[in-house]
């Protein structure tokens, strides 16, 4: 589809091509080992406890309240907007249970969170965005290895990515979890109505990490060209093949009633300039490792080459491509074969003899860009 608006060109036009529209909100999809990152940071956290000395200040940042630990991460985005992280923190925590016990205590907490890229998702995807807002979601398991006790964790944040270059950022992570048992050594609350209003008794900790990510491999997603943009940007151009094709048909024509007035042996003599006059050539695109035709569109103007060599008695040169950058040498070779022979066989169904098509596969190439637009087939006159 990508391809109807600039079939007229040639290889060289293609690769003279440098803006392509594209659309704001699509993307292509990437392999799954691209798009990988992993952090590493510190923290400084304030725990919360259902119990707590009346003593305790509320405020965070207090020596009875508040300490600091590390964090490291590692995750995937599977798209601009949606991504995996899997997140440690540790080493130590507060207690604030009863005045003798502002103490701290070695414990971890690995949790998996759902990360939603906001800034993505609302205002499309940009890979030089300086500041990403990412909230997040997640679910993870707590360890007290002070006093070897177990629990679950329900984990909630926004992360801050501030780009510094294109495969480090530093990131701002505010964050708080919840447990629900006896991780702080305290035992759970026991009172009326404990199972209905438990959830305020749980014990949180609350925080903020800083550090930085190091995004691994391709760490950026390749925008959907905008078809309809394409179209509207290459219309001049289409009109102008238009009206050459139209010219050759006119002049063919113009030759056919000068030969049927000539001497046979003058006839030959221009055949061969009706020949000569004939090179243009239509593009017919396909998908990734696909050998099925992307659009029908395309076949319009294959149309026009076919009614120009069978007036003319010319034999036709289907040659097939594939993307040089995806695949190895011998799929690429297999690839190419059935594009061009998927469009020879649409080329006897417009009335082409198969011994009139001459089919040519030229493997893996990268002539034309975007790289994409190389998976192909040609329709030529010889």
């Amino acid at each position: 589809m990508i391809a109807l608006a600039l079939v007229a060109f040639s290889a060289s036009a293609f690769a003279q091509e440098t803006v392509v529209p594209s659309k704001k909100y699509s993307v292509a999809t990437n392999s799954f080992w691209a798009n990988w990152f992993i952090s590493v940071g510190g923290e400084y956290h304030a725990t919360y406890s259902s119990q707590e000395d009346p003593s305790v200040s509320p405020a965070p940042f207090t020596s009875k309240r508040g300490t600091f630990g590390y964090t490291a991460a590692i995750g995937k985005w599977f798209t601009p907007s949606i991504g995996l992280r899997t997140k440690f923190q540790g080493h130590w925590m507060r207690r604030v249970n009863t005045p003798e016990d502002h103490k701290t205590f070695k414990y971890f907490n690995v949790h998996e969170d759902v990360m939603f890229n906001l800034s993505n998702m609302f205002f499309g995807y940009n890979e030089k965005r300086v500041w990403n807002f990412i909230p997040y979601v997640g679910l993870g398991f707590m360890r007290n290895m002070s006093n070897d006790r177990y629990d679950f964790t329900y984990n909630v944040g926004i992360l801050n990515n501030f780009r510094v270059a294109k495969h480090v950022s530093i990131f701002f992570d505010i964050f708080a979890f919840a447990f629900e048992g006896e991780n702080d050594v305290a035992p759970n609350d026991h009172w009326g109505d404990y199972k209905k209003y438990h959830i305020r008794h749980w014990d949180k900790l609350v925080g903020a990490d800083l550090g930085l990510t190091f995004n691994l491999g391709k760490c950026t997603w390749e925008k959907t060209p905008d078809v309809d943009a394409l179209i509207a940007m290459n219309k001049e151009q289409m009109d102008a093949l238009n009206a050459s094709l139209k010219n050759a048909q006119d002049e063919n024509a113009r030759l056919r009633d000068m030969l049927a007035n000539q001497k046979p042996a003058e006839k030959v003599v221009e055949t061969k300039t009706v020949t000569k006059t004939i090179s243009t050539a239509a593009s017919v695109f396909f998908n990734l490792n696909s050998s099925k035709i992307a659009s029908r569109k395309d076949l319009v103007n294959v149309k026009e080459v076919v009614e120009t060599a069978k007036a003319s008695g010319s034999k036709i040169v289907v040659t097939g491509y594939a993307d040089s950058k995806t695949g190895n040498a011998t799929i690429n070779q297999r690839l190419s074969q059935a594009r061009a022979e998927a469009v020879a066989q649409e080329l006897v169904k417009m009335g082409v003899s198969r011994d009139n098509i001459e089919v040519v596969a030229a493997g893996g190439v990268d002539m034309i860009s975007p790289y994409s637009y190389n998976r192909r087939a040609t329709v030529q006159i010889k």
